[in-house]
């Protein structure tokens, strides 16, 4: 378990290992995940130690995979200070979601097949026992998940189907991205999701990312929640509006992103948007 982005509090992390625990893992806290930098109080110590936790929990053996504690801010602070062509090769379950977004783009562009969903300290989300189920299937019993939007569904907002690599995750980070070294333009189907962005900053980040040619390559839309907004349905519209006219198959509603029902999904597995029957499925298991 590691914190590649903001401080931890040890009682919600003690509560949401619990739940990895009952499922026979064994959990190892990485050092730099409990502590806070004294000068930048909110990131889970200095960019150093949370980038040498990430390298060296990814590259030790004994490790299955890596989940991350919290997002917050801090992952893009922390890539420079990662060998990416050193990680690649390595293939391992890799969990986490908001600011982890940076790490999941970079990763993903590598190959890797990552784990969009509740992480280690999300104890509303682990919480709510539909997105802990999904959570498990992905990682135990992957070829037992046939529809990564069941069973919240989506709504329709063109329909049609699109195939390609599932990618994407937090609107802002991939905004952010932008013009920096681990930059990835998308080429398949891609998820959106935000919190605390209103209406109008929505509207900017998608504007970003069209006005940059983000999307040229991407067939279809997967829109999850944008949470804690000024306007929930003026959020919506926006996103309607600034994407509808691409005209590729895209859905509304998905249950993906920082509401406690956060449903796990594959970040760079080959996938079938089917956005008229409202249905997201693997083309293959996420691991095997």
């Amino acid at each position: 378990m590691v914190a590649p982005a903001g401080p931890l509090k040890a009682e919600r992390l003690e509560l949401g290992t619990k739940y990895l625990r009952d499922w026979g893992l064994e959990v190892e806290v990485m050092p730099s995940a409990l502590a806070t930098d004294e000068r930048l109080p909110y990131l889970a110590g200095s960019d150093e130690a949370r980038a040498a936790d990430f390298r060296a929990a990814w590259l030790d053996p004994r490790f299955a995979g890596v989940f991350c504690g919290r997002g917050g801010y801090g992952v893009q602070r922390m890539l420079p200070l990662l060998d990416l062509d050193e990680l690649a090769p390595v293939e391992k379950v890799f969990v986490g979601f908001s600011d982890i977004t940076a790490l999941h783009e970079a990763l993903n562009a590598r190959g890797l097949v990552t784990v969009h969903g509740p992480m280690a300290a999300a104890v509303e989300q682990l919480g709510a026992e539909p997105g802990r189920d999904r959570l498990r299937a992905l990682l135990f019993e992957p070829e037992s998940v046939t529809d990564l939007l069941a069973p919240a569904g989506a709504r329709t907002v063109v329909g049609g189907t699109a195939e390609g690599r599932l990618l994407g995750g937090n609107l802002a980070l991939l905004a952010a991205s932008l013009g920096t070294p681990t930059y990835s333009r998308p080429r398949g189907v891609v998820v959106l999701e935000d919190v605390s962005e209103h209406g109008y900053r929505v509207d900017r980040l998608l504007t970003q990312l069209l006005r940059s040619g983000w999307f040229e390559e991407v067939t279809g839309v997967v829109v999850g929640d944008f949470s804690e907004s000024d306007d929930g349905g003026l959020v919506a519209d926006v996103v309607a509006e600034r994407l509808q006219p691409l005209g590729i198959p895209m859905v509304q509603g998905a249950a993906i992103g920082h509401e406690d029902l956060n449903l796990a999904v594959p970040l760079g597995l080959p996938v079938r948007l089917d956005a008229s029957a409202g249905t997201l499925t693997p083309l293959k298991p996420a691991f095997s």
